[in-house]
Formats: C-alpha cells, structure tokens, sequence
C-alpha cells in the first residue's frame, strides 16, 4: 500500500513540476516578445492613413525592439479580409491587425455575415487616435450655417443630398447621425471614396458632403469647399477656427473615425502589455507626433482594458445608430 502511495506521489510531483515548467516556458516565451519577424496586417490598400500609421510605426519599432516588422497589406471587403487573417492567426504576438472603426465597430453591426467576431476573437491593445470628419459645403451653396441646412432639408424632406466615400463609411454614418439627430431630411449618395465625392461637392452637383479632415483640409485651405463643422467632440486641432456640429446646433454630437492595434484573442497578457507600452513610446516621440497630427489622428494614451472600454461603447453605438437609420449594406 506504501508503495502505491509513493508512486502516487511521484505522479502528481511529476504532473506538478511539467506544469511548472509549462507555465515558466510560456512567460519566458512571453517575456521574451518579439523572438522572430512579427507581420502587422493592414486591412486596406498602400497609401491609405492606416498604412502610413502602419509603416512609421512598424519602423520605429524595429529599432528600439532589435526585431524586424513588416506590413502586409490585405485589402478586401473593407477591411474584413484583413482583419479576419488576424483573427485566425496563432496568439503568439507574431501577427498583429491595424484595426479600425471600420473592421471593429461598423462593419460588426452593418454586415449580415461576418467571418469574425470583433468583441470575442481579438485582444485590443492600443487606440492609435480618432479623426474628425467635417460638414462640407461647395463654393455655390446657399446655406452659411448648419441650422441653414436643417431648415432647408425640413423644408423639403428628401430634396438636400450629402455624399460620402461610400455606404457604411465613417462619412456615411456621420451623415445618418445627423439625419437622425437633427430630424433633417436628407438623402445619402454613396461613391467610390472620397476623392470623386469631394470633386462633386466642389463641382456642385452635390450640395454637401461629410468627409474626413485628412482629405478635406487641402481643399478647405484652397477655398474649393468651405467648412461649417466638425462631427467630434472638441474641434479639431487642424481646423482650430471650424466650430463643432454641438457648438452649431447639434448638441451631444460626437462622431469620429479611429486607427487600432489588435492582437489575436489568446495572446498572453504580458506581450500585450508590452506593445502598448513601446507603443505610446513611440507616438510620444516629436516626429511620430506629427505626422500623426498632419493625418489628423489625435492621440490620448490609453491601457489595452481602457481601449477595451472605448470599443465596447463604440460597437454599441453604431449597432444602434445603423439599425435606428435603417442602413443597409
């Protein structure tokens, strides 16, 4: 009987020690973040925001982590292609997503099927920054204010049209907001992104336009468009002297787009933690500063559980704002 209980013992000492020797290889493993090439995934074409954003800071790190960062652009389905290639990928840090409010917060709520779940199958790390769109107006425009807009779009419900760079777009659902805000009665014209809408918006063939303050300051600053207001919160650093849609009219109005780094869901706490830390190093720096600011991305650091928080309220609002305006795909 004794050497039963012996052998008994030496089995779970064994059991015990393979643990701790699991456990140990795994943080060692963890701690040991980035061991081999990590590739950051940007859902959408070169030249974009997101892959500027992607590249700088893809860079950076490369330096201060002695490792080597590739971005790999998957553009597709906008950006569920990419996003989902992430989502399937092992948890080991090694593939990381430049997400966005696109492949995180609309796209969940706007599309009948999705081959990934935002909220279940990634780990949020990082909010990179929000960018403003802005109310635009063409040169020939009647219309001073936004009050002036709201008048004339009740007065004739369906007449007044806003373009935008596409259905389901941060522009688009900018737009839908305010219709379901303001009462105002207007229509959408969907095109094929923001350059052939902004064109139409300064040619006069649509009156007005919701459009993202990165695309739309050049033409703003050449007097093509004239902007009346922007949809966050808090003006813009960009457009300084360009009221907010609440200070116009619109009180509680806050809409932004955003850039974000996810990880596979899965990946080990500590890795996740230590992105986010070189991370905020990185967009701390002067120059990566600006060139964040000049793509018009504004940046308040942040822990993976507050940006966890952000996307959460986010998913919910345009669950609710795409089923309230009846937005189809």
């Amino acid at each position: 009987m004794k050497s039963v209980f012996r052998a008994g013992a030496r089995v779970m000492v064994s059991v015990a020690a393979l643990a701790a020797v699991s456990v140990g290889t795994s943080a060692q493993a963890s701690d040991n973040w980035p061991s081999q090439t990590v590739k950051i995934v940007v859902p959408f074409a070169p030249g974009g925001t997101s892959d500027v954003i992607a590249r700088e800071i893809a860079m950076r790190l490369q330096l201060s982590l002695k490792q080597t960062f590739v971005v790999d652009n998957k553009a597709g389905a906008g950006g569920v292609l990419g996003a989902d290639s992430v989502a399937k990928s092992a948890p080991d840090g090694n593939t990381i997503l430049l997400g966005t409010i696109a492949t995180h917060a609309i796209n969940p709520a706007l599309l009948p099927k999705m081959p990934y779940k935002a909220d279940k199958d990634f780990a949020p790390v990082i909010l990179l920054g929000k960018i403003s769109n802005v109310l635009l107006i063409g040169p020939g425009s009647q219309a001073k204010t936004v009050k002036d807009i709201v008048a004339a779009a009740k007065a004739k419900p369906g007449d007044i049209t806003f373009a935008s760079a596409g259905q389901g777009t941060s522009q688009h659902l900018s737009g839908e907001v305010f219709r379901l805000m303001t009462g105002a009665g207007l229509t959408h014209v969907p095109y094929k992104g923001s350059a052939p809408a902004i064109q139409d918006v300064m040619g006069g063939q649509v009156p007005m336009s919701f459009e993202t303050v990165t695309v739309a300051l050049p033409q703003i600053k050449a007097g093509k468009v004239k902007a009346l207001a922007v949809t966050s919160a808090k003006r813009s650093a960009q457009l300084p002297d360009v009221p907010t849609l609440a200070e116009s009219g619109v009180p509680g109005f806050d809409v932004s787009s955003w850039q974000a780094f996810y990880m596979p869901a899965g990946t080990p706490a500590s890795t996740v933690a230590k992105f986010n830390a070189e991370v905020q190093k990185i967009v701390a720096m002067p120059e990566v500063k600006a060139k964040m600011e000049a793509l018009g991305l504004e940046y308040t650091p942040n822990t993976p559980a507050q940006f966890a928080e952000f996307q959460k309220a986010e998913q919910a609002k345009w669950a609710k704002v795409i089923k309230d305006g009846n937005v189809k795909p």
